[in-house]
């Protein structure tokens, strides 16, 4: 048999598959922020229905948790994790503090980032005597509204991911300001020097106008940040 046979089946089963695919193209369809007569308000686009959470959303009236706030007291600070403070935790704080805040807070929370080091304003030390006492609840909102010229970093992490990094941030200031004398006895086994005085801190608490250690540069004349 000859091909020539079946040409035009071929040919009309081509154009039949053509002409479905460009219907396809030219369905009626609503365009985001177009115009329709089909809505009392004209608008394709429509509203959210009311009190609509997206997936993952649910605050479930927990109000310390995502606001660092009391609940007794909208506007006071919370001084307790309102989370367990646990290992695992603390380790995922520590990942996410380098991420997001050591470029200019520095590795050890001492203000002196790598971008501070080139000309970025400095914020203050962790380890000064105001920041050391101030209430978990604090650092919150800070992380969440932003402060001075941080600005807030609620779209890049997470309010359980916030108290993690609060978790490390206590855990520095912590290490930077310990006693010997309450160490456990493997930690002061572990230590490459005693110092004179078991009253003396292992890491001197750092100066609270320069925020740097002996074996860092000072830190330049940008002008501090009071968070």
């Amino acid at each position: 048999m000859s091909r020539r046979k079946y040409l035009p089946v071929i040919g009309l089963a081509a154009f039949t598959l053509v002409g479905c695919r460009q219907d396809m193209h030219d369905q009626p369809k609503y365009k985001p922020l177009g115009e329709t007569p089909f809505f009392a308000d004209n608008r394709q686009s429509r509203p959210n229905v009311a009190n609509t959470i997206a997936r993952g959303d649910l605050r479930d009236g927990d109000l310390e948790f995502y606001t660092g706030k009391s609940e007794k007291d909208s506007k006071a600070d919370v001084e307790i994790f309102p989370i367990p403070v646990t290992k695992s935790l603390i380790e995922r704080g520590h990942e996410r503090f380098d991420v997001f805040c050591s470029p200019c807070h520095g590795i050890l929370g001492n203000g002196l980032g790598m971008i501070v080091r080139r000309g970025f304003k400095q914020p203050p030390s962790y380890h000064t005597e105001r920041l050391r006492k101030a209430p978990v609840g604090h650092y919150f909102d800070v992380v969440t509204n932003g402060y001075g010229a941080m600005y807030s970093y609620s779209a890049q992490i997470t309010p359980r991911d916030r108290w993690a990094i609060i978790s490390y941030i206590r855990t520095l200031q912590y290490s930077q300001n310990q006693k010997v004398d309450q160490l456990a006895t493997e930690a002061k086994a572990k230590l490459p020097a005693k110092p004179n005085s078991e009253e003396e801190p292992i890491v001197p608490a750092l100066p609270s106008d320069q925020g740097a250690s002996a074996t860092e540069p000072a830190a330049p004349k940008t002008g501090a940040m009071n968070k």
